[in-house]
């Protein structure tokens, strides 16, 4: 026994290693492929032609940001991209085009994407008085459509493991390959998080819970994939962690019992602090709101950061070409274990934060449905 569980770690460090590999070496040829589509030649005085300056920061949140077409590759010059629908309202009606109608300048019906600005990489729609303004948009933009992609394929891997038990009875032995790694997930989350902090009537929370634990970590690893139909920067969207937040902050207040809206309306403490100014009140009605708060800010920020580091580590390697071939080369030797390193941490980063926001949730749960002792 000891010996299989040596060599399944061995296994998964190995599966791990590649894993960051691979994803690092696209995630190199990806920005390469853009910074040589945004370099561009001009003239200086004398008549020779001289490279301009890459905007790296530009090309580092056009990858983290959003978009209005799923971005591929750049291939002889030209942009691969997949276009997505537009879906806006403007002073005239309602527009339903295909984003590649108004990308790389091209204005569709009085719209466009802003190129720089206030309304940067928004579609805005320039006013008679040529003031530009923000029509009402529902498009379905990259990070909407890896929402989607993200939520099939869950709902589909969840029908998959519930066909393995549909087939199999409680005598049959233990389920092995995708549904034996599914159950062990399920369990520990069930067990080891939910059972533990959400309080005695954990069960019926326990639906909510095991879908946010799954849907944060099934988006952080396609986050951490730089390739369709990877490479989406959902989880480290302050929208989606909003959302997730929001969710969380109803569970606990909508469901919560007379014994935490005590604590927090009457709390125990010096009269004095809580009368004529109810500032021991004031705090822990301010607490209902931070709790939700940190959820979001964490989970964006941890995300994000992990991102950006690594796209950074892999513009080091092209920021030091015009250093020389002996400089160039050693930083991207050092560039390439670190990012390889980075990249393994990401894959760990994805479950932990998938696993703290479960947690937390857990236990602001719990704590509503406390009772006196």
């Amino acid at each position: 026994m000891c010996g299989s569980m040596r060599w399944l770690r061995y296994i998964s460090l190995i599966c791990a290693m590649s894993l960051s590999v691979f994803c690092l070496s696209a995630q190199t040829e990806s920005i390469s492929a853009d910074l040589a589509g945004a370099a561009q030649t001009v003239e200086d005085p004398v008549g020779h032609e001289t490279e301009t300056e890459v905007d790296v920061a530009g090309i580092l949140f056009g990858h983290i940001g959003d978009s209005y077409g799923w971005h591929i590759t750049d291939w002889k010059g030209k942009h691969l991209t997949i276009p997505l629908p537009c879906i806006v309202k403007s002073s005239t009606g309602w527009h339903v085009f295909m984003s590649s109608k108004v990308e790389h300048g091209h204005e569709y019906e009085g719209l466009f994407i802003a190129e720089e600005g206030r309304y940067e990489d928004k579609i805005v729609e320039r006013k008679p008085d040529g003031t530009l303004v923000r029509p009402f948009d529902i498009s379905i933009t990259k990070n909407v459509c890896s929402l989607i992609f993200s939520s099939v394929l869950l709902v589909v891997l969840v029908l998959l493991c519930a066909g393995w038990y549909r087939r199999h009875g409680e005598e049959d032995k233990a389920p092995g390959g995708f549904a034996g790694l599914m159950e062990m997930l399920v369990m520990m989350v069930h067990d080891d998080i939910i059972k533990e902090n959400a309080g005695p009537e954990y069960r019926r929370y326990a639906p909510y819970l095991l879908t946010a634990f799954f849907f944060i970590f099934l988006n952080n690893l396609l986050g951490i994939v730089p390739f369709f139909p990877g490479g989406a920067n959902v989880t480290g969207n302050i929208a989606v962690t909003l959302v997730l937040a929001m969710a969380t902050f109803l569970a606990v207040n909508l469901f919560a019992n007379g014994h935490y809206w005590k604590e927090i309306l009457r709390p125990d403490g010096p009269i004095f602090l809580k009368f004529p100014l109810p500032i021991m009140q004031t705090i822990e009605i301010f607490g209902i709101f931070t709790k939700p708060f940190s959820l979001m800010v964490r989970l964006f920020a941890n995300i994000l950061a992990g991102h950006a580091m690594i796209l950074g580590l892999v513009s080091v390697i092209f920021i030091t070409v015009k250093l020389g071939p002996v400089i160039n080369g050693a930083m991207t030797v050092v560039t390439m274990l670190f990012g390889v390193f980075m990249d393994c941490l990401e894959l760990l980063v994805a479950f932990i934060q998938a696993y703290v926001f479960t947690m937390l949730s857990s236990v602001f749960i719990g704590l509503s449905r406390q009772t006196e002792h």
